[in-house]
């Protein structure tokens, strides 16, 4: 028989992608997909990772780190097998792994079935931000994992503690959020110091996770790039810039409904965060106030913050509730839910075959599901492209960071980029001259003429679209009122 856990896991995957209103496409919409499946064709064909760039022209040849270089191959292999359907269906299986997960982590720590389970669809509501095609699955899914495994050695000390050591590896080599691990770590250790201070036997776990931090860390240098990796990310965090150019990079907004839960778990977070300081356990404590400030600094943390609060939030929570129930009449509506979570948890506690089975059907199942054949239409401009292949071919092109991404799954290796969805790549400089064109800015022409652009593929909201309508040297090939497409007449006058 499924186990409740079963039911959740395909119940997310049907209310996500299979009925969902966005459906599997929802998954790509951000470009970054398409040149991370070429990267992983590139390291396919070559056998070697790529150190030096091969998407732009901007920036050609310059020293590039492909940090995600082993998602990039699983993209490809993927893509090889099943196309983008192969891609979506690996990101949603994941998707649902990681909530299925925090679930289960949470009923694992003494949490009430029925409580784990909304506070659980809060984490999915406040992490649907990140739920796109992307390398970041991974960091979704492995760090509360990791912590986990860290917090079942501190109840009782076991040698799988140490198999965290080749996680890290696999991990750096998956996606660079890795380096959240290591900070957790690092506030592990700190965290048993300080309870060891105030007088909880915590010596000899200081040591042991002393030792799986020296460990973890020395693992992570092993990358194609060593420790360049750990200088380039340190200095992508840190760079001003990115935050006025990468939205995902900049404070949350609390203006739809997942930031709204995320602002529900942060509050119940931080409440929570000073019941553990009075109790002494100062771990938990900075795990969540260091993400809390994280994810305000930058909205990207914010499903990291979901996925080790939930489960804390959930299980102090169930302590609570189950003290409110004592106090009342078995009758009474609390105390008859509270029961009925009770006697449902030991049934979250386990999984069986049948979300394999779930997976296996759709793997064999195309229509009539949705399955996308392209990005989605309402991101992309997919139809402009494939209509003016021949334009967009004829010379440099000027487009959008997300279209760029697009242009390279697209046209890669015959078209190159001005820049794309690799913001730690270009650098402020390059980064500066594209926001100057995006907003039309003073000189705007100065950088068109020194790029050479040929061709325009832009949103038509842009400034610069308003601009080169009114150049007589450019001229307007296709507009549907989505993107439009221009042409500099004056190299085509000389072409011809």
């Amino acid at each position: 028989m499924p186990s409740f856990s079963d039911c959740f896991f395909i119940a997310l995957m049907a209310w996500l992608f299979v009925c969902g209103a966005n459906g599997w496409k929802a998954l790509l919409m951000d470009g970054d997909t398409g040149w991370h499946i070429r990267t992983g064709e590139y390291i396919l064909a070559h056998h070697a990772v790529p150190t030096q760039d091969l998407f732009s022209f901007s920036k050609a040849g310059q020293p590039w780190f492909a940090w995600e270089w082993l998602t990039d191959v699983l993209f490809a292999g993927l893509f090889r097998i099943g196309g983008l359907k192969a891609i979506v269906l690996f990101a949603g299986v994941m998707i649902c792994a990681y909530s299925t997960m925090l679930l289960r982590y949470a009923v694992w720590r003494g949490a009430n079935g029925l409580l784990a389970a909304c506070i659980c669809l809060f984490a999915v509501g406040g992490s649907s931000m990140h739920f796109l095609a992307r390398p970041h699955l991974f960091t979704l899914l492995l760090l509360p994992s990791c912590l986990w495994l860290v917090e079942a050695d501190r109840r009782k000390n076991t040698p799988f503690l140490w198999l965290l050591v080749p996680i890290t590896v696999l991990w750096t080599n998956l996606h660079g959020g890795f380096v959240v691990f290591i900070a957790c770590l690092a506030l592990l250790v700190c965290g048993s110091a300080t309870e060891a201070m105030l007088g909880r036997p915590r010596w000899p776990a200081f040591r042991r996770y002393s030792a799986l931090f020296a460990a973890c860390s020395a693992a992570t240098i092993l990358n194609p790039f060593g420790v360049g990796l750990h200088a380039h990310i340190l200095a992508y965090l840190r760079a001003d810039w990115i935050k006025d150019l990468v939205q995902e990079f900049q404070a949350p907004t609390f203006r739809n409904e997942g930031q709204f839960q995320f602002e529900a778990l942060l509050v119940a977070g931080l409440v929570l965060t000073g019941l553990l300081l009075r109790r002494q356990r100062v771990t938990e404590a900075l795990w969540l106030l260091f993400l809390a400030h994280s994810s305000l600094i930058s909205v990207r943390h914010a499903p990291l913050y979901a996925a080790v609060a939930a489960p804390l939030v959930a299980s102090e929570l169930s302590v609570w509730w189950k003290s409110q129930a004592a106090e009342r009449k078995k009758s009474s509506i609390l105390s008859i839910l509270h029961q009925l979570g009770e006697d449902l948890t030991p049934n979250f506690g386990r999984t069986s075959v049948w979300p394999a089975v779930a997976i296996v059907a759709l793997v064999f199942v195309d229509a009539p599901i949705k399955w996308p054949r392209d990005f989605p239409s309402e991101a992309f401009p997919i139809a402009m492209v494939h209509e003016n292949t021949k334009v967009l071919e004829s010379g440099r092109l000027l487009t959008t960071d997300q279209w760029g991404d697009y242009i390279i799954y697209s046209f890669y290796p015959r078209q190159r980029v001005f820049i794309d969805g690799r913001s730690d790549f270009y650098g402020e400089s390059l980064g500066t001259e594209y926001l100057h064109l995006l907003q039309g800015a003073y000189d705007w022409r100065v950088i068109l003429d020194r790029w050479g652009f040929e061709v325009a593929l832009l949103p038509v909201q842009w400034p610069l679209v308003q601009i080169l309508k009114l150049d007589p040297s450019w001229q307007v090939i296709k507009d549907d009122s989505h993107a439009i497409l221009f042409r500099r007449l004056r190299q085509q006058s000389q072409s011809d």
